[in-house]
């Protein structure tokens, strides 16, 4: 670079201020997405049943359907005729969450049950977007994400929710998960 260069450069860059660094978005390289399971060429065993079938049943769909989700995955769930540009105000947490359900510490079965209620009110009250912490599994036995796995694959069940995403970093990470519901239809 010249000399000339370099003041030219800094004429044209004098009004500017640094960007302080703890406030810019970092650069996220993009992750090559996960190609859909094949069907099965036989009928699925009995104890398998459940997944096999849920994981058919949301072929289709961008999601993730696999049980073995780890502790740093992002969830991801987008129903066909979802706007690109809302599920990217989801991901970066552009629509703030309206309401937060705390899964910690909760058996499965009793989760599920909290989750299914919890997304039914949401809707009802009319909120957009809320907020599951499911945890990264940490404290689970095996280190295994248990309950983020389980809402991976109850979400998508739910014909109240259009889209779901991990939050932002910022806001729980992967140990957090940002629900887009259905507007309640008015008759």
């Amino acid at each position: 670079m010249t000399q000339e260069d370099r003041e030219l450069f800094q004429q044209a860059t004098a009004d500017t201020t640094p960007i302080d660094a703890n406030l810019a978005e970092p650069f996220r390289t993009r992750r090559r997405p996960i190609p859909l399971d094949q069907p099965p060429e036989h009928e699925p065993e009995e104890a398998n049943y459940g997944d096999t079938l849920l994981n058919t049943l949301c072929r289709g769909y961008l999601v993730k359907c696999h049980r073995n989700s780890q502790t740093h995955d992002e969830l991801s769930f987008q129903r066909p005729g979802i706007q690109n540009r809302l599920f990217l105000d989801l991901r970066r947490g552009k629509l703030p969450p309206e309401e937060t359900l705390d899964l910690h510490g909760y058996h499965v079965e009793e989760a599920r049950r909290l989750l299914k209620g919890f997304i039914r009110r949401a809707q009802l009250r009319r909120y957009r977007c809320v907020r599951i912490i499911h945890g990264k599994g940490k404290g689970s036995a095996g280190q295994q994400p248990v309950l983020k796995q389980k809402v991976n694959q109850w979400l998508p069940q739910s014909e109240e929710v259009l889209a779901y995403c991990s939050a932002p970093r910022w806001d729980g990470g992967t140990g957090a998960t940002y629900v887009l519901l259905a507007r309640v239809k008015t008759e």
